[in-house]
């Protein structure tokens, strides 16, 4: 039985878990439509995250993906964090405001928390994704016994050969265009940067696991090419991210359709970890900062604080406006008719 078998999926097109932008409504719609719709639950804790997959449940009783992440514990540098709130000093003054006095471990490592393992396999869902890394034997052992389908990010061979090892159903080959964070599970390591089409096709010949393709993948004829390299399936995020059902603000829809679209950037300045977004301010800035960043998350907490004075001051150029380089392809319909869409373009 193939991967699009198991869970009963029509289209071979799974809509990415962007954590702080899919909603329960936008994956509902996406499953209902015949793809795979995807939560993303590593910026909420165990408790959200709960409510999160009910919420799912109460709108679909298809196949959905939940998705984790599984990055090392910070190192904490409290000097390193200093100067870091100190170069980032006069942004804030600019909007009459001052830096946090310390930062915080914002976000917690699935690798490390056992309460949402617990939610994990009391509710089951069909299908749970790891971003950053892989998560430990033990965990692995507790899902299968739930019976959830098991996905892994890799932007190497390397990384995918360890997916499989670790028991991983299929992985997701995740490409230097994508946007948002790169799941290299090593943001210290050398990055290969491998596009979308050849990591595709290395991970389709090498790696012993079907492969779900991801990066700069829009639309329907982007979906045929990856499925003529092999792919079992293609992952879309940017795609999604102008349906109405997504949790994108106003700024960052503008901006999605704009000039930035063309010109998205990689920077580990927004959250500590490498991550592609729409060029603004804070990139611009960060691009000539020399100051070391802090370990992701305790970096977010220090955007996210800068973001909310901007925000306040009426200026929408500091946040994570995470977006891919098909950008400019973006379309404004909802989540439904973009999957029935994206169906047609395929078949034609």
């Amino acid at each position: 039985m193939t991967l699009l078998d198991k869970l009963a999926l029509r289209l071979p097109v799974i809509q990415a878990p962007m954590a702080g932008v899919s909603t329960p409504m936008m994956a509902a719609a996406v499953s209902n439509a015949g793809a795979l719709g995807s939560i993303g639950v590593g910026a909420t804790n165990a408790l959200g995250a709960a409510q999160m997959i009910s919420d799912v449940r109460r709108l679909t009783d298809r196949s959905f993906n939940v998705n984790v992440f599984v990055h090392e514990a910070p190192r904490r540098d409290p000097d390193r964090e200093a100067a870091w709130l100190d170069a980032m000093r006069p942004l804030f003054e600019g909007f009459s405001g001052e830096p946090p006095p310390s930062l915080v471990t914002i976000y917690q490592s699935f690798a490390d928390d056992d309460d949402m393992l617990r939610v994990l396999v009391e509710q089951a869902p069909p299908v749970v994704s790891f971003h950053f890394g892989l998560p430990e034997e033990a965990k692995v052992k507790a899902l299968r016994a739930a019976g959830c389908v098991l996905i892994a990010t890799a932007t190497s061979l390397d990384e995918a050969l360890a997916a499989k090892k670790a028991g991983m159903d299929a992985v997701v080959a995740q490409g230097f265009e994508a946007g948002g964070h790169r799941g290299v599970f090593d943001p210290a390591a050398a990055d290969a940067q491998l596009g979308t089409l050849a990591l595709t096709r290395l991970l389709v010949a090498r790696s012993g696991l079907p492969v779900i393709a991801a990066g700069g993948i829009m639309d329907g004829q982007g979906v045929r090419a990856v499925l003529d390299l092999g792919a079992t399936a293609a992952q879309l995020g940017t795609a999604f991210i102008g349906c109405p059902e997504s949790a994108a603000d106003d700024a960052y829809r503008a901006a999605l359709h704009s000039d930035a679209a063309h010109h998205t950037t990689m920077t580990n300045a927004i959250s500590g970890r490498p991550a592609r977004c729409l060029r603004n301010r804070f990139t611009s800035w960060a691009q000539g900062t020399t100051e070391a960043t802090p370990d992701y998350p305790v970096a977010y907490d220090a955007g996210k604080a800068l973001n909310a004075a901007a925000k306040a001051s009426g200026d929408s150029g500091f946040g994570a406006q995470w977006a891919g380089q098909g950008a400019p392809l973006s379309r404004c319909i909802g989540a439904a008719e973009l999957v029935q869409t994206l169906e047609r373009e395929l078949k034609a």
